[in-house]
Formats: C-alpha cells, structure tokens, sequence
C-alpha cells in the first residue's frame, strides 16, 4: 500500500472514534442523565452493543456512503482523504466545545467539499432519488430530516401514552422502568453502531477499491470488524461533555422520559440502517427529548437556547467540513500515491 492510501484508512478510522465520541455518546445520554446508570458501566454497555449492531445489520449504509462521490479511481484516495480530514477536524473541534454536532453531515459535507474542487459539481450524486430510493447528497438529507421528524413525534406520542397508562403507578413502578431504560439503551447502542460504523465502512472499501485491490466478503467483515472496534474505542474514551448536553441541558428528564427518549430514538435509527439511510444519533436523540418537553406540556421548560445552538450546529456542519476538506486536498495530492 502506497502511503496516501495507508494514511486514508488510518483516517476512516480516525472519523470511527470521533463519531464515537458524539453519536455513541448520545447511546447512554438519557441513561446517565436521568441517574439510572453510573458512567463506567452504562460505556461497557454501549460498547458492547455498539460492536454488535454493524456485525448483524447488513451493509446498506455502506452502501450508500460510496455512492455520495464519483471521482477518476487515480483521484479518489486523496478526495475521500481530504474528505475524512474535514470531517474528523469538524468533529474534534465541536466535540472539544461539548456541542452535539452530526458526524454523517460532517463526512458528507468533507467528501462534497473535496470533491466539487477536485472534478466539479458533476462528481457528486446530487440524488434525491435513484432506483426508486432515497439518494445522494440531497436524499441523504432528506432522510436525516425525516429521522429527526419522527424522533419528535414518536417520543410525543409515546410520552402521551405512558403519562396516560402509567398516571396512577405507584414509586413500585421505578424499578421496572429503570431496568427497561438499560434495555433500551442497549438497543440505541445497537442501533447507532449499526447505522454509524457503516459509514466508515464505506469509505474504506472504497479506497481499497480505488487503489484496485478486491474486496470479498471475508476482507469486507475485517473492515466492519476493525470499523466497530474504533467506534467502540471512541465510546469508551467519552463524549462526557456531548453526554452533559444531551442528557441534562435540553430538558429535565426522568426515568420515564429516559425509557421514551431511548426506545424511540431507537427505533427510529434502525429502521433507517435497514432501509441504508445515514441519520444522526445526535439528532434523533436530540429531537425525542424535544418530543418529551411537548409531550408533557411542559416546552417552556425546554431549553430552547440550547437547542437553537444545536440546530445552527447542525446547518454549518456540512459547509464547514466541506471547507476544511478542500483546504486540505492539495495537501493530500502531494503524498506518495494521492
């Protein structure tokens, strides 16, 4: 392997852990926000069963990921390079300041970004359909729009229908709800790992297909493997700063909201990993608890301030990481092999 490619791959990786240290972050939000877990244990759950979700999903993510930028094969490596530079860059950078930002919007902002410099507009898929499904740039928004949609109004709906079934519980009933809170934390950590580590995934057997090497079924399960090892390492470092937002700032949860926040977001995410749409963990999450403050008729105690920062966050993500992603190609087309 000529060194650009290494350096790429070494890249992909990198992206693996710093989306670990947002979205998988957001996996044990609600459950250490709302006190039911202690930090140590709820990340070896997390990261446990964020090692899972892409070993036993199937690769339609990925998929989706390599077809975002089309570039000449002798191009590639140094576009989707400089690509994961911007977006690991955007990455650390808002995960240093503890604002939730979309680690899928930063990579498709950071490949558009290199790639509109590299060959112009016409290397990237646009979409937002193609096949009859959602595609491209513009279908993967579309598609993080709509997650983020739902999050809001299943965990509504679903706050409205615990209030009413459970308006007459006794403190017997906070036991359950905080062992179903660990089920369902498990399953957003599934459900991210399944829907995130894809991501890198993908560029990474696009690389490798780039630079002409075949990539079967075997060498395909090391990647995913190798893809969810850093996502679980990103996991177990923290994103305590990204955990402090979510779970405490935006609204006051208790451990019923927590169980609503968990099992929507939840669903929501992997039902979007089946159909290979890129969603944000961070959004989801972010929008169910928006849904849980409007479900208990309480959105004037939602910090709408902080949720305001966090939709800006999520506007310049793209253009931002698409900035720094062309800065640096000229740099990445100087090494041995870009």
């Amino acid at each position: 392997m000529n060194l650009a490619l290494v350096l790429a791959i070494g890249m992909a990786l990198a992206y693996a852990i710093t989306n670990g240290f947002h979205d998988a972050a957001n996996a044990i939000a609600t459950l250490v926000g709302t006190r039911t877990a202690r930090p140590l244990p709820a990340v070896a759950m997390a990261s446990l069963f964020n090692l899972l979700g892409p070993l036993l999903v199937g690769a339609a993510v990925a998929s989706t990921i390599q077809g975002i930028v089309t570039v000449p094969p002798g191009q590639a490596v140094a576009v989707i390079g400089a690509g994961l530079t911007g977006a690991v860059a955007w990455n650390v950078y808002t995960w240093l300041r503890g604002i939730p930002s979309s680690s899928g919007h930063a990579l498709i902002g950071g490949l558009v970004g290199a790639a509109v410099l590299d060959a112009g507009i016409d290397a990237v898929s646009w979409g937002p359909v193609a096949d009859g499904h959602l595609a491209g740039v513009l279908g993967v928004l579309v598609g993080l729009f709509l997650a983020s949609c739902f999050g809001f109004v299943v965990a509504l709906a679903l706050e409205r229908l615990a209030l009413r079934g459970l308006a007459r519980a006794t403190i017997r009933f906070r036991r359950p709800v905080r062992g179903a809170q660990w089920v369902s934390s498990a399953w957003l950590a599934f459900s991210h790992g399944s829907n995130d580590a894809q991501k890198s995934v993908g560029v990474v057997v696009a690389l490798l297909v780039a630079a002409g090497y075949t990539v079967g079924p075997s060498s395909q399960l090391e990647i995913t493997l190798a893809c969810s090892v850093a996502l679980t390492l990103g996991t177990a470092l923290g994103g305590w700063s990204i955990v402090r937002t979510i779970g405490r700032r935006i609204f006051p949860l208790r451990v019923l909201d927590g169980l609503v926040s968990q099992a929507s977001s939840a669903g929501v995410i992997l039902a979007a990993s089946l159909a290979g749409a890129p969603v944000s963990t961070t959004q989801v999450v972010a929008s169910s608890i928006v849904g849980i403050g409007v479900g208990r008729g309480r959105w004037r105690h939602v910090a709408w301030q902080i949720v305001g920062r966090i939709g800006l966050t999520w506007v310049t993500t793209m253009p931002a990481a698409g900035i720094i992603g062309a800065a640096f190609l000229p740099i990445w087309k100087l090494l041995p092999g870009g």
